[in-house]
C-alpha cells in the first residue's frame, strides 16, 4: 500500500478550525463535570493528524507550552509549518505517520493528546498505534480528545456510503479526478433511487441526506465518504479500544450536549440518569439522540473534584463575549429542535457580560452581580455553557498570558489575512484573550488587513477590498447573486465595511484580534 495507507491524498481536506482541540475549552468542559485533570494552562500538547493545520497553528500561537503536531501528508505539513513559523512559534511540525511518530525517542510526555476527524477514517492497526502512543506518552491525569462517527446515527446511511464508494472506484472512468467521480457517484445513487430501490423507500431520510449533500463542500464529502477506511462504531467499541491506554470517558467536548434538556425528553433524561454504568448510559443517550458524530474527552486516571474545589475553580473562571450582546437570541437548537432559553436568566446574564465595555469577567463576579435577581452559580454555569456552545461566549485568560502570546497571535493573524487576499478558505483568526480561533469572514479580514496598513475608516477599507477583489476578477454577492458593475460593488462593500466598523470591530478589539 502507498504512503497514504488508503487515506485520500488526491484532494486536500477543508481548512477548518475545531474549538474542541483547544486546551482552554477542554479545561472548561471537564471542570463543568467535576473532572480533575492535569493543568492545561501551559501544556505539553500533541495533535495527531492536523490536516490543513489551521487549528494547530492557532493553538501554537495562543497556547503557552510545548506543542507537537504531525500529519502524514507532507504538503499539509509544509503549509502548517508555514503558518506556525509565521507566528514566531517554535512548536514542532512533523510529517510523520502515527507509526513513525511512535518510534521516535525524543517524544516528551504529554498533558493532552488530541485528534479530530481521524479515528473513523483509519484502519485498526493505526488505531492501535494511536492507543499505544497514548499508553506510553500521555501523563497520568492527562486528557485525550477524539472525534468519530458513531452508531446508531450512521446505521441507515452506511449502505449509501458503500454505494457511492463502489461507483466512484468501479463505475467511473479512470483519470476523471476524485471530485468528478464523487459527483458521478451521487448522480448514480439518484438513478438507483429513481429505479424504485426499496432501500430508499424504507429509509426516506437517507434520500433527503443525499439531496442535501449536493450543497456540501466536495472536498469534505470526498474525505467523509470515499476513504478506503471508514469505520463508524458504537461508543462501547471506542471505550474497549482505548482501554489499553487506561483511558476513561470523562465528558462530551460539545458543550451544548452537556445540557440534557436540549437533546433528551423528560422520559429520556430519567432513563439515562438511572444508569451508573457509563457505557450503557452513553449508548442509550446515543440511541435517544440518534447520534451520528461524537466529540469526547477521555482522561487517563479520572478523578472527581470535591464540590468545594469545583465551586472555587468555577468562580475564578474568566469568560468574555465573542458576539455583540444585541445579536444574541435567547434560543438554541438541540436534538429535539429549537428551544427557547429562559429570558429571566439569560437577559440579566448577557447584560452583565456586556457591561463595562464587555470586558472579561469571572463567574464569581457575575454571581455577585446577579445575586439580587436570585440567579445563583448553578444557573450561571449552565447558561454560560449554553452560550459557549453557541460560540457567543468563550473562556478568557489572565492578562499576563494574553500579553505573553499577543506577539504570536498578531503575527499569525497578519499572515492569515494576507493569505485571505487570494481566497476565502481561512475563516478564523487567533484570539490571545480566549486561546482559540474566532470566526472572521473574508471581507472582514480584508478590512482588518487594510486597517493594519494604516488605512482609516469604512470608505478606505471598502476601497482596499475592492482593489483586491477586482484584481482577481471577483465580485460581491448580493442575495446570492454576483454583482457585476463596479459602482454597485463599491456601494455593497461600503455597506459591509460600515457594518464591520460598527458591530464586529469592537468585538475583535476586545478579543485582542484587532
Amino acid at each position: 500500500m502507498s504512503w497514504s495507507e488508503g487515506y485520500i491524498s488526491e484532494v486536500d481536506y477543508t481548512t477548518g478550525y475545531f474549538t474542541e482541540l483547544s486546551p482552554a475549552l477542554a479545561e472548561v468542559a471537564l471542570l463543568n463535570r467535576s473532572i480533575r485533570t492535569r493543568s492545561l494552562a501551559r501544556p505539553t500538547y500533541l495533535e495527531l493528524g492536523f490536516g490543513q493545520g489551521l487549528s494547530y497553528a492557532i493553538h501554537c500561537a495562543t497556547v503557552p507550552g510545548e506543542l507537537w503536531g504531525t500529519d502524514f501528508n507532507p504538503g499539509q505539513a509544509a503549509s502548517t509549518e508555514e503558518m506556525v513559523r509565521a507566528s514566531g512559534s517554535d512548536a514542532r511540525v512533523l510529517d510523520a505517520s502515527f507509526a513513525e511518530l511512535a518510534e521516535r525517542d525524543d517524544l516528551p510526555e504529554f498533558d493532552m493528546i488530541a485528534l479530530h476527524g481521524i479515528w473513523s477514517w483509519i484502519g485498526p492497526e493505526n488505531r492501535r498505534v494511536i492507543v499505544d502512543i497514548a499508553r506510553k506518552k500521555l501523563k497520568p491525569g492527562g486528557v485525550f480528545y477524539v472525534s468519530y462517527n458513531v452508531m446508531p446515527g450512521w446505521a441507515p446511511i452506511a449502505p449509501l456510503r458503500h454505494l457511492l464508494d463502489i461507483h466512484a472506484s468501479r463505475g467511473s472512468a479512470e483519470g476523471t479526478g476524485l471530485l468528478n467521480r464523487l459527483d458521478s457517484a451521487m448522480e448514480f445513487a439518484e438513478k438507483v433511487s429513481s429505479a424504485g430501490a426499496l432501500y430508499f423507500k424504507a429509509h426516506p431520510r437517507v434520500l433527503e441526506r443525499l439531496q442535501k449533500m449536493k450543497d456540501k463542500n466536495r472536498k469534505y464529502l470526498a474525505h467523509e465518504f470515499l476513504n478506503a477506511e471508514w469505520h463508524p462504531m458504537p461508543f462501547s467499541q471506542l471505550v474497549t479500544e482505548l482501554e489499553p491506554a487506561k483511558l476513561s470517558f470523562a465528558v462530551s467536548a460539545t458543550l451544548i450536549e452537556q445540557v440534557d434538556g436540549l437533546h433528551l425528553s423528560a422520559e429520556g433524561q430519567a432513563l439515562v440518569n438511572s444508569f451508573t454504568d457509563v457505557v450503557l448510559r452513553e449508548t442509550v443517550r446515543d440511541f435517544l439522540a440518534n447520534q451520528q458524530f461524537r466529540r469526547d474527552y477521555f482522561v487517563r486516571g479520572s478523578r472527581r473534584l470535591p464540590g468545594l474545589m469545583q465551586a472555587e475553580k468555577l468562580r475564578a473562571a474568566l469568560v468574555v463575549l465573542t458576539e455583540q450582546a444585541s445579536n444574541i437570541k435567547f434560543e438554541v437548537r438541540g436534538a429535539l429542535g429549537t428551544a427557547k432559553l429562559q429570558e429571566s436568566t439569560y437577559a440579566p446574564l448577557v447584560e452583565a457580560l456586556a457591561s463595562e465595555g464587555a470586558r472579561k469577567k469571572s463567574l464569581g463576579e457575575l454571581e455577585r452581580v446577579l445575586e439580587p435577581k436570585n440567579i445563583g452559580l448553578p444557573s450561571i454555569v449552565q447558561a454560560v455553557t449554553v452560550l459557549m456552545g453557541k460560540n457567543q461566549l468563550m473562556p478568557a485568560r489572565a492578562d499576563e498570558v494574553v500579553n505573553e502570546v499577543m506577539p504570536r497571535t498578531r503575527a499569525l493573524n497578519l499572515h492569515l489575512m494576507d493569505r485571505t487576499r487570494a481566497n476565502s478558505e481561512i475563516g478564523y483568526l487567533a484570539s490571545p484573550v480566549t486561546g482559540t480561533g474566532i470566526p472572521v469572514g473574508r471581507i472582514d479580514q480584508l478590512c482588518l488587513l487594510a486597517r493594519s496598513q494604516g488605512k482609516r475608516g469604512a470608505q478606505a477599507w471598502a476601497d482596499s477590498v475592492w482593489e483586491t477583489l477586482s484584481a482577481q476578477g471577483q465580485r460581491v454577492l448580493r442575495e446570492g447573486k454576483r454583482v457585476e458593475e463596479e459602482a454597485e460593488n463599491r456601494v455593497e462593500l461600503l455597506k459591509i465595511a460600515s457594518a464591520f466598523e460598527k458591530e464586529r470591530l469592537p468585538v475583535l478589539e476586545r478579543l485582542g484580534i484587532a
